[in-house]
C-alpha cells in the first residue's frame, strides 16, 4: 500500500529557457516560488511518512515553501543528472554541433550516464520503501522533492523499465506524480499534476 509521491521544483530560469540544469544551484522565480505554494495547498492534507529532498536549492526551497522543509530529509541519490560538459546549454545549441543529439542516448563527458543516474534512482526506491516502514493495510506515503530528468528515470525505474525509458513520461515544473502498487504490481497511479498556466 506504499505511495511514493514525486514533487518537481518549480519554475527557474534555466527550467524556463531549456538549458540542462544539473549541478549548477540556481534559485526559483517568482512564479517558482508561486508553484512552491501551491504544491504546498495541494499537499495539505496528506499525510507523509516520510519526506525525502534532494540538496539542490530549487528542491529545497520548492519543499520549504510546500511546508515540509522541517520534516524533510536530503537524500544524495535525488540530485539531477550530472550533464557534464552539457551543463548549461539547451538541446537545440548542442544538436546544432551534433545533430540528433539527445541526453538519453548520448556519452555524458564529465557527467553520468542515464545507467548511473537508474542506479541511483533505485537506490531512491529502496531508501523510500523502507522509509515507508513494513507493510500495512493503510496507505503509506513517502514525498520525494526532486527534478524532472531523475523523476522520470525513477519512474521508468519503478515499473521495471530501463532508465533510458524515462524519455517517455513529460514532467512540467510544480508538478505531482503518484506511483504505487495494484496488488504486487508496481504501476503509476497518477502522472505530471501541475500548476502551470
Amino acid at each position: 500500500m506504499t505511495e511514493l509521491w514525486l514533487v518537481r521544483h518549480g519554475q527557474t530560469e534555466w527550467s524556463m529557457s531549456g538549458q540542462h540544469t544539473g549541478r549548477t544551484d540556481i534559485p526559483l522565480t517568482e512564479a517558482g516560488r508561486g508553484h512552491a505554494a501551491e504544491l504546498g495547498k495541494f499537499l495539505a492534507e496528506t499525510k507523509f511518512q516520510a519526506v525525502l529532498r534532494s540538496p539542490m536549492r530549487r528542491a529545497r526551497e520548492t519543499c520549504e515553501i510546500a511546508g515540509f522543509g522541517d520534516v524533510a530529509v536530503v537524500d544524495e541519490g535525488l540530485h539531477e543528472w550530472d550533464y557534464g560538459v552539457f551543463e548549461g546549454r539547451t538541446g537545440p545549441e548542442i544538436r546544432a554541433e551534433i545533430p540528433g543529439w539527445s541526453v538519453w542516448e548520448a556519452v555524458i563527458v564529465g557527467g553520468e550516464s542515464v545507467e548511473q543516474v537508474g542506479e541511483r534512482a533505485d537506490g531512491v526506491i529502496a531508501r523510500a520503501l523502507a522509509a515507508a516502514g513494513p507493510e500495512t493495510d493503510e496507505v503509506v506515503r513517502v514525498a520525494l522533492f526532486a527534478h524532472g530528468h531523475i523523476l522520470r528515470i525513477l519512474a521508468a525505474r519503478w515499473i521495471g523499465l530501463e532508465a533510458n525509458e524515462g524519455r517517455r513520461f513529460a514532467l512540467g515544473t510544480g508538478s505531482v506524480c503518484v506511483l504505487g502498487f495494484e496488488k504486487e504490481t508496481r504501476l503509476i497511479r497518477r502522472w505530471n499534476r501541475g500548476f502551470e498556466e
